[in-house]
């Protein structure tokens, strides 16, 4: 009898392993007049009442603001174990900008701005961007290192895997023309709405940076070049690329390196 109630009581540890709560939030976003899906992956620590930084994933073109969780479900007991919370919101097809062609297209604005002041009135966080990271998938490493490079005071620490980093050898792919018209005839857009360019601006220090691609990923090229161009302006940042694909299984993997990175950063910076 003893040995079973044993073994029954192991059976139970995945289960109860972790404590973090998931929260599915419908967020008002007063710059588009309507409400956004998001999941916030909650830890014990803040469910009790203390502080946590907070890491936003982006998802790709396609996904919606169940893609992270249901890839990785771990983040569960991620979210435990290091004390972070995760937020994933639904940023549908726009690449996270805020459209010059759309006007009910402002996913820049909703991200560092309205999104942010949510999370942070609603959970107990560190409202600092040093308790803040933001990264993405694909589509999302694009809008990640976008709003992370272009709002500092926001956002310290950024990251990408298999990012769009790059979109003009793009230019009649995965709808971008709806936000910010024909490359064509909007060229000079196109390049002031890519992070390869807005790569100029930065300094060294300016914030954290993690950037990471498959060899075999067909944004592996972009993201060498953007790399090569932080190195020329001297920008520390992180760059790992290893053997993989664009697909979930690089980056179920992948971002593991990621949340490692924004953790110690997190660690440095708050405590």
């Amino acid at each position: 009898m003893k040995i079973r109630i044993l073994i029954y009581a192991l059976s139970l540890l995945p289960v109860c392993g972790s404590a973090a709560r998931v929260d599915t939030l419908r967020v008002k976003s007063p710059s588009m007049r309507k409400e956004v899906d998001v999941v916030a992956v909650v830890p014990q620590q803040a469910i009790d009442g203390q502080k946590v930084p907070v890491i936003y994933l982006l998802h790709g073109h396609g996904g919606n603001h169940m893609t992270w969780i249901n890839m990785k479900p771990e983040l569960k007991e991620i979210a435990d174990r290091e004390g972070v919370m995760f937020v994933t919101p639904d940023g549908k097809d726009s690449w996270y900008w805020d459209s010059p062609q759309n006007p009910d297209f402002r996913y820049e604005t909703f991200l560092s701005s309205e999104l942010v002041g949510y999370i942070d009135s609603n959970y107990p966080t560190y409202a600092t961007a040093a308790g803040r990271a933001i990264t993405g998938l694909s589509m999302g490493g694009h809008g990640a290192l976008w709003n992370g490079i272009r709002h500092p005071q926001v956002f310290a620490n950024a990251g990408s895997t298999s990012g769009g980093v790059d979109i003009r050898p793009f230019p009649d792919s995965w709808g971008m023309k709806k936000y910010i018209g024909e490359q064509k005839s909007n060229k000079s857009v196109w390049d002031n709405h890519t992070v390869t360019t807005l790569a100029d601006t930065l300094t060294n220090g300016t914030i954290g940076l993690i950037i990471d691609c498959g060899y075999e990923d067909f944004f592996f090229e972009v993201n060498e070049r953007l790399h090569k161009k932080l190195m020329e302006r001297g920008v520390e940042h992180d760059y790992l690329v290893r053997p993989g694909a664009h697909n979930g299984s690089y980056w179920k993997n992948s971002i593991d390196y990621q949340i490692l990175f924004f953790t110690r950063r997190f660690q440095a910076k708050l405590r």
